[in-house]
């Protein structure tokens, strides 16, 4: 599936026109990969079956203020990195955490969102309510997507270090481990606290956070190795975040935006 947005496109949250302290692309298009994965970055909407979310607005806005046009792809998050490492992609977005490793492989944008990791758990959860407490019953398991923060941190956080550790359940998106701490067939999922809220606020009987935060982590969109693009879109980030248009993106998304269950 392709998605085209245009620099005409407006959202209502920053400025109307290309300011005029912003790189100008001429119209240039930029591909970029996404997941469609991760609420309420960019997930499809239950409601529509329309590709949403906060990155995707952020996108939009980006290029409205730098004259460009974006085109979504789609593709798994383990394939994201490689693809864009190797210039399949323009840029990638997906909630990406900005880490040194990934830097051998990628160029990162200025990061555009902080975010601090919970413990996303079923309502009625009452064994355990941090990292040991979880490491301390031997049957419970913990759902994560292979190479992703959560993975991490459930593996050397939460348990012995072990990547192979069998009380890992790994799937290939968010969402279906999401499903599978709903079903009982995990125990808990590692997400960071806002897309955590965000299905505890659909779905209060059945889910909640628990325990302290278990460390933070900048998101960032990626590029290929030494892309000229990387510039222009610190500016638009720098200007988003200057005049109040990212705190508008978070209240929409992360405090009024009502999720389906």
């Amino acid at each position: 599936m392709k998605l085209i947005i245009t620099c005409l496109l407006a959202l209502g949250l920053g400025t109307s026109a290309l300011a005029a302290d912003l790189p100008d692309l001429g119209g240039k298009e930029i591909v970029v990969v996404t997941e469609n994965a991760y609420p309420p970055l960019q997930f499809i909407d239950p409601k529509t079956g329309e590709a949403i979310g906060w990155e995707y607005d952020a996108m939009a806005e980006i290029a409205k203020r730098i004259n460009a046009t974006v085109v979504i792809e789609n593709v798994s998050w383990d394939a994201m990195i490689p693809a864009v490492s190797e210039a399949q992609y323009d840029l990638g977005m997906t909630g990406i955490t900005i880490k040194e490793d990934r830097k051998e492989k990628v160029d990162f944008s200025d990061a555009y969102m902080r975010s601090e990791m919970f413990m996303l758990v079923r309502a009625d959860e009452d064994r355990f309510a941090d990292g040991p407490g979880f490491a301390a019953i031997e049957d419970g398991l913990v759902g994560a997507q292979a190479g992703t923060t959560p993975f991490y941190v459930a593996v050397y956080d939460m348990l012995d270090g072990n990547e192979a550790n069998p009380r890992i359940k790994l799937f290939e998106t968010f969402g279906a481990s999401v499903q599978a701490l709903r079903s009982g067939d995990v125990d808990v999922v590692l997400t960071d606290g806002t897309a955590g809220a965000g299905y505890v606020k659909a779905n209060p009987d059945v889910f909640k956070l628990t325990g302290d935060p278990m460390g933070s982590e900048d998101f960032g969109f990626i590029f290929p190795k030494g892309s000229d693009l990387v510039a222009p879109i610190n500016a638009a980030i720098a200007d988003m975040k200057a005049d109040g248009t990212m705190d508008a993106l978070n209240t929409k998304w992360f405090l009024e935006y009502t999720f389906g269950d």
